[in-house]
């Protein structure tokens, strides 16, 4: 039992029902999907072996395009920020990170496959990594292990409807279309039809920029954070000193 307690990491639940973007988008009828096959309800981290289990709870599994994972409704994107710097831009998905608050993981999950992206020290274009996630269905959540050391992080994850048609694999939202397309009153917003957001969403859809959820650990920033106080109890003895030097 204290081992499991142990090996739990984080959970961010998130609001049931807010697959619409920022509250206007349509899903497209054709194939029919469904809102609850979209809609983010949780993320899961915990630690397993040392490495990072992300666990994505949804409202529903579908799989309308009988992909082999057995689920095809949505693509699942996940950021994680491991330490200071990386990358600003969710690539694809028309959002960024706040200022100062970059990735260094990204992986990318649909029911044909999952890719995984990093971003080296001091740069901040993401390079593929090439290894193979173990990704599973469990009830409705989807399940994959990482080979991401195991942590204090933050994430930013995003839900998108699913397209064998479109470059990348995203369905994109736009004024026109039909039933196969994603309708916003707006061309060139947001891809994701849900977040787990650390914010207003509708906010967050407006302006562009996705807060993340969860906690950075960053133990260089705590290494200059223990030098300056080491300094300042420094400079405070040596004050110290003087001032009783003067006094005798």
């Amino acid at each position: 039992m204290l081992s499991l307690l142990a090996a739990a990491l984080l959970t961010i639940p998130d609001a049931a029902g807010d697959t619409r973007g920022d509250g206007s988008y349509t899903l497209p009828t054709r194939p029919p999907l469904s809102a609850s096959a979209l809609d983010l309800r949780e993320l899961k981290v915990e630690s397993e072996n040392g490495k990072l289990r992300l666990t994505v709870g949804l409202g529903a599994i579908q799989n309308p395009w009988n992909a082999p994972l057995g689920y095809s409704a949505g693509v699942l994107d996940i950021f994680v920020k491991s330490r200071l710097g990386g990358a600003s831009a969710l690539p694809a998905l028309g959002f960024v990170t706040p200022a100062q608050q970059g990735w260094q993981y990204h992986i990318r999950v649909t029911g044909f496959g999952s890719s995984l992206e990093f971003v080296p020290d001091g740069q901040t274009r993401a390079q593929p990594r090439p290894v193979q996630l173990n990704v599973r269905l469990s009830g409705s959540a989807v399940v994959f292990d990482t080979p991401i050391p195991a942590g204090q992080y933050s994430y930013w994850v995003t839900s998108s409807v699913y397209s064998p048609f479109t470059p990348g694999g995203y369905l994109r939202p736009g004024t026109g279309g039909g039933s196969a397309s994603l309708i916003s009153p707006r061309n060139n917003g947001p891809v994701p039809v849900d977040v787990i957001s650390g914010g207003d969403q509708a906010r967050e859809y407006a302006q562009g920029v996705l807060q993340p959820v969860g906690k950075t650990r960053d133990r260089r920033a705590l290494l200059l954070l223990g030098l300056a106080a080491a300094g300042l109890l420094l400079g405070l003895v040596a004050s110290v000193r003087v001032w009783r030097k003067t006094r005798v």
